[in-house]
């Protein structure tokens, strides 16, 4: 049986680590990558993790902050969209989706080479804890059944 009822609210249930979870979030988020990449890469992430509410919330803050809603409407083809999306972006959008689905197969060398290549040092560790930060909120999204 599917409802769409939220299961839960962990901001109430667990305070505490709520908080702390949002200050983690907004470290990464001023980081210094861009933030239309970004919202871009949560996006993306909140798809392979199937979080509406994730999707809903990212789609808004990309175009809101930019982004031109047919790159959103073509991210999860990436690597067919032409030049739609650069060369730094796709090795953005390749590690992002290694990393989310990392029990499939880790993350390649050729990945994370590829990313080291665009990104500073610096650049690719809040790659890395962006990634790990939005996989948190989906999962907690899809575990609480949350909508848009």
């Amino acid at each position: 049986m599917t409802t769409t009822t939220s299961r839960i609210d962990v901001e109430q249930a667990a305070p505490e680590l709520y908080r702390a979870m949002l200050r983690l979030d907004g470290a990464v988020a001023k980081s210094g990558l861009d933030p239309q990449l970004q919202d871009t890469l949560k996006f993306r992430v909140a798809q392979m993790n199937g979080c509406a509410y994730c999707m809903d919330m990212h789609a808004r803050d990309a175009v809101a902050g930019g982004e031109r809603p047919e790159r959103l409407y073509v991210v999860a083809g990436w690597r067919e969209a032409g030049d739609l999306f650069d060369e730094r972006e796709r090795a953005a959008l390749a590690l992002m989706e290694e990393m989310t689905a990392i029990g499939d197969h880790g993350v390649s060398d050729e990945v994370y080479d590829a990313a080291a290549e665009h990104f500073s040092e610096s650049e690719l560790a809040a790659l890395i804890f962006l990634n790990m930060t939005i996989n948190a909120w989906t999962r907690l999204g899809v575990t609480a059944k949350l909508t848009p």
